[in-house]
């Protein structure tokens, strides 16, 4: 199991997220989980680099209405020998990837 830490960006702007908008990632998170075991990501999670960031990787998936949501995140060092570790930096909309 993938292990992951939360930077505290991202714990305050996941709390301006409404009740759907975290159940939405919730589903997208789980989708990424697996794919991080297998080592490949499908195309619906639409993971890219970010540009003008070194290692820092952006995934994006429907938040309904609205604008498309967006967490960035990046590899740390793995706590568990050959297991993935994500450190998740911000959340949000587009907006977030000025300071990703």
């Amino acid at each position: 199991m993938p292990t992951y830490e939360a930077l505290p960006c991202f714990s305050a702007n996941h709390q301006h997220l409404t009740p759907e908008q975290r159940r939405r990632f919730r589903q997208t998170v789980t989708a990424f989980v697996e794919d991080l075991r297998t080592g490949r990501f499908r195309a619906g999670l639409r993971i890219k680099r970010v540009q003008r960031s070194t290692g820092v990787y952006e995934i994006t998936w429907s938040m309904g209405s609205g604008p498309a949501g967006r967490a960035t995140w990046q590899y740390g060092p793995e706590i568990h020998p050959g297991t993935p570790h994500v450190i998740w930096r911000r959340i949000g909309t587009h907006d977030i990837l000025t300071g990703p």
